[in-house]
C-alpha cells in the first residue's frame, strides 16, 4: 500500500494535505480523487458562483516520488440578464 496526498486546488490557492490516505492501487486513487473534487465542488460552488463569473477547482494527488493524477472542474455562468 502507498500513501497518496490530495491536494486541493481552489482557484489559485493550494491546500496541501499534510496527512495521506493510504491506498492500494490507482484505480483507488482515481476514485478518492474524484470523490474530493466532488466534495470540494459542492461546498465551493455556491458561495463562489454568485461572485465570479468562472471558478477552477482540482484535487492534485501525489505520492512520495511526486506527482500521480490531477482531477479538475470547471465552472462557468454567462448571464443574459442582471
Amino acid at each position: 500500500m502507498t500513501i497518496y496526498f490530495f491536494d486541493m486546488r481552489d482557484g489559485a490557492d493550494l491546500y496541501p494535505d499534510e496527512e495521506g490516505l493510504e491506498l492500494s492501487n490507482l484505480k483507488a486513487v482515481q476514485i478518492e480523487a474524484a470523490r474530493a473534487l466532488g466534495s470540494m465542488t459542492k461546498q465551493t460552488i455556491w458561495t463562489k458562483a454568485k461572485s465570479q463569473l468562472g471558478h477552477q477547482m482540482a484535487v492534485e494527488v501525489r505520492d512520495a516520488v511526486g506527482p500521480v493524477l490531477t482531477a479538475g472542474f470547471s465552472f462557468e455562468t454567462e448571464r443574459y440578464k442582471q
